[in-house]
Parts: structure tokens; C-alpha cells; sequence
């Protein structure tokens, strides 16, 4: 199973949508699009999950691909290193 990154999708992509565009490629076994802690939005990317030959047909065939008026990013999702969190480097009580 590889684990696909989708990026640049319009906010108003649903995950319906998404898995019906890669579903043209192939089985697709998931779809996540993670929305925002805080506001609860869209955050413009996502992930689809697909066999191995499935996926390198769907990277080579979607990448740079329109979706909504957007160009996607459309590649092998890399694990993010152990202890490595997203958002600021704002920390409370921090001197700055």
C-alpha cells in the first residue's frame, strides 16, 4: 500500500471527489483531508491511499493535473521524522 500526498486542492474539495478522480487510476483503499484545529476549515491537502502500481499510475497521470481552477502537487507522502510537529514556533511564555 503507498500513501499519496494531494496538495494545492481547492478548499471546497470533498473526499467523494477526490477519491472519484483517483479511482480512475485504480483501488483506492482511503482518503483523508484534514481539516484545521481551530477553525475547523479545509486545509488544501490531503491523502489518498492506493496499491503500490496503482498509485505510480495516478502520481504520473495527476500531478500538475486542475482541479477546481488549481494546479495539484500530487506525490509519495514522506513520514515526517519522529518528535516533528507542524504549525508556528511560537511557545507560551517564550521571550519573543
Amino acid at each position: 500500500m503507498t500513501k499519496i500526498y494531494v496538495g494545492n486542492l481547492p478548499f471546497t474539495a470533498t473526499e467523494d471527489e477526490v477519491r472519484g478522480l483517483f479511482a480512475t487510476h485504480g483501488a483506492v483503499e482511503s482518503v483523508v483531508l484534514p481539516n484545521d484545529r481551530e477553525t475547523g476549515r479545509p486545509r488544501g491537502f490531503g491523502f489518498v491511499q492506493m496499491g503500490s502500481s496503482d498509485a505510480a499510475t495516478a502520481i504520473g497521470a495527476l500531478n500538475g493535473h486542475s482541479m477546481g481552477g488549481r494546479s495539484l502537487r500530487v506525490n509519495e507522502a514522506q513520514d515526517r521524522p519522529a518528535g516533528e510537529r507542524s504549525g508556528g514556533g511560537y511557545r507560551s511564555g517564550s521571550r519573543y
